[in-house]
């Protein structure tokens, strides 16, 4: 019941906030406008990561106690949000985004304390423990998610879409392992996306104004996915929040989630990031560059249209996502849930290097010339 009351407030508040700043981006000039690589039609507000962030700012204050981990996680995202709605109006070039990444991930590891300290057991060897880098590769790891969650928001619905299979990923490890506040967080951002993709993919039928993420919202959505992962693989940092647990009905002490299970959570972004970097660097072009040689290009070039790209794409994350949540469950061995990973990743490689025969192999079978 708490978290249904929680998850209602979130809804509510999202709807509200949006009547608020989509006719702040219109004033303003805060849309997205249709150029070479955007093709939609009109001046599209770009409030939806805002309106994402405030609605769960406002109801974190609610129901969060005020503890350091809290106080960094509200810091960074609205540095980020801060950064990247500049960044929709203006256009700031990618060092100066990558300096406020890098800022805002380390106001996380340094002021929250919130650090990935281990790998696990990655080589039936033992646990492979970090020590004093643990801090550069959680902000490392901050920067690779929000720059995959960003570099993947190109057709309605793909990125909320994407957020929504994590989210629910992490609510549901949240649920296993007994950890109440990232399963309470997990459930606002859950609610306030829903009330995004109705405005987002959902205009055709709701008659509501649409609207797109924006870079706030994908640079928000990355640094705040990273950091739960990283939470939840350090369960002491969640002992503050005894009175979460209570709430939730938690009976057992928190335990602490493998750090593997998390790669299956956020497969589609980041094999997609990494692969399209990768091309990109073979092609002698910088690897932020942007072009239409993402995963859903590569669908739409292969006859589907956006919305189908969109069902395979998500049912793909959600696949690996359950499979990576039934390994965990089933506590297989770390090692052989990382090499079934690179595998997975590895096959998708193999399919990007060879992607025109497949195109045109799936034109083909679809009778397209």
């Amino acid at each position: 019941m708490y978290l249904l009351t929680v998850a209602f407030a979130a809804l509510l508040l999202s709807y509200l906030v949006y009547c608020l700043l989509i006719p702040y981006a219109l004033v303003t000039g805060l849309v997205d406008r249709p150029d070479a690589r955007k093709q939609h039609n009109g001046e599209i507000p770009l409030v939806g990561g805002m309106g994402v962030f405030f609605s769960v700012l406002c109801v974190g204050f609610w129901v969060f106690p005020f503890t350091p981990v809290t106080l960094s996680i509200a810091l960074s995202s609205l540095l980020m949000v801060q950064v990247g709605m500049l960044d929709d109006k203006f256009d700031l070039s990618v060092r100066l985004r990558i300096v406020v990444q890098l800022l805002a991930a380390s106001v996380l590891v340094y002021l929250g304390g919130i650090q990935i300290n281990s790998l696990g057991n990655l080589f039936g060897a033992g646990d492979v423990t970090l020590g004093w880098l643990a801090g550069p590769f959680t902000i490392l790891a901050i920067m690779t998610a929000m720059n995959a969650y960003n570099m993947i928001d190109g057709i309605d619905g793909l990125l909320g879409s994407l957020s929504i299979v994590t989210f629910s990923g992490i609510a549901m490890l949240a649920a296993i392992h007994a950890q109440a506040a990232p399963l309470l967080l997990s459930v606002l951002m859950l609610a306030a996306l829903l009330i995004f993709l109705t405005r987002n993919i959902g205009t055709r039928f709701s008659g509501l104004r649409k609207i797109f993420m924006g870079d706030a919202g994908s640079m928000f959505i990355g640094l705040l996915i990273v950091c739960l992962l990283a939470l939840m693989t350090v369960p002491e940092h969640l002992v503050r929040f005894g009175e979460l647990s209570a709430a939730i009905e938690f009976g057992e002490t928190a335990s602490a989630v493998r750090p593997v299970a998390v790669l299956w959570l956020i497969a589609v972004p980041v094999m997609d990031m990494f692969g399209i970097m990768a091309r990109r660097i073979m092609k002698k072009q910088s690897p932020f560059k942007p072009d239409r040689d993402h995963l859903h290009h590569i669908f739409m070039r292969a006859g589907f249209n956006s919305i189908e790209a969109l069902g395979v794409i998500i049912l793909t994350a959600l696949m690996l996502m359950v499979f990576g949540l039934t390994l965990e469950a089933f506590s297989v061995p770390e090692w052989l849930s990382l090499a079934l990973y690179v595998a997975v990743f590895c096959l998708y490689l193999y399919c990007l290097r060879h992607v025109w025969r497949i195109v045109a192999w799936v034109r083909a079978r679809r009778g397209i010339a």
